[in-house]
């Protein structure tokens, strides 16, 4: 079992550029330094996964199956630290 981590997992973390842009360019962004570590920690987490799911999981199927679930997870903490679907005490406003 290789336990090595790619480069690619870490591929994820350019999606933090579109916020970046936002706050550049616009008002409408208010992501604060805590924003850009927290959501960069979900990314970084979301590529170390699904880079630990390609190297060790054999069946394309299961696989897919594994991905898929992944992203879905991540989807919706994110959705939930973004505007409170769950009402839960870390959601967002």
């Amino acid at each position: 079992m290789n336990l090595s981590i790619s480069k690619k997992a870490l591929y994820p973390l350019a999606l933090l550029i579109i916020p970046l842009l936002g706050i550049l360019l616009t008002n409408v962004v208010e992501w604060g330094v805590f924003d850009f570590l927290l959501m960069g920690s979900l990314l970084l987490v979301l590529g170390i996964a699904i880079n630990l799911t390609l190297l060790n999981i054999k069946y394309f199927n299961k696989r897919i199956a594994i991905i898929f679930f992944i992203i879905l997870i991540f989807l919706l903490i994110w959705v939930e630290l973004a505007v409170g679907v769950f009402n839960t005490p870390f959601a967002g406003t």
